[in-house]
């Protein structure tokens, strides 16, 4: 599919520079924040304003582009990328814990941009190919969870000021995304935004889409953030900790070769099913010790779940609405995931060092009965419907 579609051999790379970008952030900038921060429990406070600037981002580009194109609002988001790099850097070089956390609040448009990459792909394709085609843009992680840790060590101490180089890593990372995008040519037959909140909200496949993406990515930053600050408590080092995030973005990435392909043969309700236990798993095993093997097992399991729960409520979605109101359906998806994962890692910092490791994974375990819950009420209420 890569070959023949252009245009999502183009989402497939930008996805990968985003993710390479991504990358950064996970590994570095709770410890940067710990290091700037006036209170240990702040620590967290610069992803947490990633998040904010995703979720203040995410409906607006969402209705931008249903207006104008994709590709505008895309180059808009890596453009934001740029601007938080060179702000971060900038902030870590000054020993600013203020701009940092602004250049970390611009990332957060860039992330709330990328996030319509798997979007944009469903509109490539026929319908009996979306979930493969969200899948392999999804997919294009692969390649920065084998780069990025890399890079990432030897950025850290490229400059004088350490991990300054990171973040202007960051930068230009973004920068190729830019000109990458800025050749797109999808989504360019718009129309005006059409329904409301309450009328997508009265659809159970909708509802069911938002709760199963929503609480996957609520808890896989809520993890995933409190990951390298657990480990550094627990004695490990730094390659240590950039080791584990490598293995859980190839557990975000790898099995989305094989979820597109299952979701378009089996449907959303069963891999999202999956997706729900595969989560489940990994809270069991964070349970069960502190070693790296462990954090190591967790962080798999953690990014496998993740991705199963994303493409299931993604397709999910994209069957349940029309495409004039794309717009507002897929800003909807956004701003739920958006909301969700910033409460998480505002959270995140706090839990871990007030609480502990073991209890942020229990807390995954009601929250996974919430989305299993709404999987299941959507299957009674079509039971019902058939009836």
């Amino acid at each position: 599919m890569l070959i023949r579609n252009r245009a999502l051999l183009t989402l497939f790379l930008a996805q990968a520079l985003y993710w390479s970008c991504s990358l950064i952030g996970i590994t570095l900038t709770a410890l940067i924040g710990l290091q700037l921060s006036p209170y240990n429990a702040l620590a967290t406070l610069p992803l947490a304003l990633l998040v904010l600037g995703n979720l203040l981002a995410t409906h607006p580009l969402s209705l931008f582009m249903q207006r104008h194109g994709r590709r505008p609002g895309l180059t808009l988001g890596a453009a934001a990328g740029i601007l938080g790099g060179l702000t971060s850097a900038l902030g870590v070089w000054l020993g600013d814990f203020i701009l940092f956390c602004l250049g970390a609040l611009a990332t957060g448009v860039y992330q709330a941009s990328a996030a319509y990459y798997r979007f944009a792909a469903l509109e490539t394709v026929d319908d009996a190919y979306k979930g493969r085609a969200a899948a392999w843009v999804i997919a294009g992680g692969i390649c920065a969870a084998l780069i990025a840790p890399s890079l990432t060590l030897w950025a850290r101490n490229a400059l004088s000021t350490p991990f300054v180089g990171a973040y202007v890593l960051l930068a230009g990372l973004a920068l190729l995304g830019l000109a990458l995008l800025s050749t797109l040519h999808v989504g360019t037959i718009t129309v005006a935004p059409r329904g409301d909140m309450r009328s997508l909200l009265a659809r159970p496949a909708i509802r069911a889409a938002l709760v199963v993406t929503a609480i996957g990515n609520g808890l896989m930053i809520l993890v995933m953030n409190a990951t390298p600050l657990a480990m550094s408590f627990c004695g490990l080092p730094l390659e240590s900790a950039a080791g584990v995030i490598q293995w859980h973005v190839l557990g975000m990435f790898l099995p989305a070769l094989i979820a597109g392909p299952l979701v378009d043969r089996l449907g959303s309700r069963p891999v999202a099913l999956l997706g729900i236990a595969t989560l489940g798993g990994s809270a069991l095993v964070g349970l069960s010790g502190q070693s790296q093997a462990f954090f190591l097992v967790s962080s798999l399991l953690l990014g496998i779940g993740w991705n199963l729960m994303l493409i299931a409520g993604t397709t999910l979605l994209a069957s349940a609405h029309q495409p004039d109101e794309r717009g507002k359906a897929q800003g909807l998806m956004e701003l739920t995931n958006s909301g969700v994962a910033a409460c998480a890692a505002f959270a995140s910092g706090a839990l871990i060092t007030g609480l502990g490791w073991a209890q942020i994974n229990l807390a995954m375990l009601p929250l996974l009965a919430i989305a299993l819950i709404a999987l299941l009420a959507r299957r009674a209420t079509r039971a019902a419907a058939a009836g």
